[in-house]
């Protein structure tokens, strides 16, 4: 008889915890876009985004974040957000900006799939 090993409650809380660092700080950025705020559409413009995408750019990180913060679509949301976080990285890269502000979407990037493989037992089998 196979015994089903459960994840335990620490693992699971420490998963729950770097999720939840990182849906709050993206749904945050999100809003922003959506809202259209003075900021968002200030730094968009300046990082070489037309301002009439800005809502656009914030409800593709809304669905993506809504998909990654669901446990049934956690690993596609995941994907998709590290897809938005890469090109946050590429776009800092191409302004040549100081490195600490290239190097949060990395770690945000990291956290992500850090908390999908701390939840998720088939992707740890695959390690």
């Amino acid at each position: 008889m196979e015994t089903v090993k459960k994840t335990s409650k620490g693992v699971l809380w420490t998963s729950y915890i770097l999720q939840g660092i990182v849906i709050i700080m993206l749904l945050m950025g999100a809003v922003n876009n959506v809202l259209e705020t003075e900021t968002a559409v200030k730094g968009a413009v300046e990082m070489g985004y037309p301002s009439e995408y800005v809502m656009y750019l914030g409800i593709i990180l809304l669905v993506s974040t809504v998909l990654y913060a669901m446990p049934k679509t956690m690993f596609i949301g995941g994907l998709l957000v590290t897809a938005w976080l890469g090109g946050a990285v590429a776009t800092h890269i191409i302004h040549k900006d100081h490195m600490n502000l290239t190097i949060f979407p990395v770690i945000f990037g990291i956290l992500v799939w850090a908390s999908v493989l701390l939840r998720s037992k088939k992707l740890r089998a695959l390690l």
